[in-house]
């Protein structure tokens, strides 16, 4: 029996269209569903439109919305406070203590997946 695809959706924010882009492929390799957004306020209007994710990838310094605001975001939202928020960010030292995970970027994709897979199905 397969997996329930919407459990393997990954959303990648980040306001650098090459990061996503080169993130979206390989997770797309893995098996994962992804979804991307460019900022902050993206992130939530996908958040709030679209079913959940498993996992969002999250940079820190975006325009319009940063990442710091996203986290305090989800974690006041009662339907999404549980969802695993992974920093990527060149501040990772900076990470807000509710991120559930934070890689320092630029990180190695074998480490990117590790996270993941802490929190999503593993696609077959």
């Amino acid at each position: 029996m397969m997996d329930d695809p919407c459990k393997r959706i990954v959303l990648v924010v980040d306001d650098d269209e090459d990061i996503r882009e080169s993130v979206s492929y390989a997770l797309a390799d893995e098996g994962y569903d992804v979804v991307t957004a460019k900022d902050g306020r993206e992130a939530i209007t996908i958040l709030r439109s679209t079913p959940r994710p498993c996992v969002v990838l999250l940079d820190l310094m975006m325009p319009v919305m940063t990442g710091w605001q996203v986290v305090e975001w989800v974690r006041a939202d009662r339907t999404l406070s549980d969802l695993p928020v992974v920093v990527v960010s060149a501040v990772a030292a900076t990470a807000p203590a509710a991120a559930t995970c934070v890689l320092q970027k630029p990180v190695a994709l074998d480490p990117l997946l590790e996270a993941i897979a802490r929190h999503c199905p593993h696609a077959s």
